[in-house]
């Protein structure tokens, strides 16, 4: 799954930590989820997409997505 959850967190200026602070998960779990090694659990998703304040579809997006 591609996301644009590296870019949001840098336009925000947060670290990885800062991010896992305000979604209540690890750091490893943010690290995972923006290099695509872990799709977030829909109420992980949810949550993601009200912190940055946009759609999941803003966010997340299936790998054969063509836009």
């Amino acid at each position: 799954m591609r996301n644009t959850l590296p870019e949001l967190r840098r336009d925000r200026g947060w670290s990885q930590q800062r991010l896992a602070d305000e979604l209540g998960v690890s750091r490893q779990t943010v690290i995972s989820i923006e290099k695509g090694r872990f799709d977030p659990s829909l109420p992980l998703a949810f949550r993601v997409a009200a912190l940055f304040d946009c759609r999941i579809e803003d966010v997340f997006a299936p790998e054969d997505d063509a836009d």
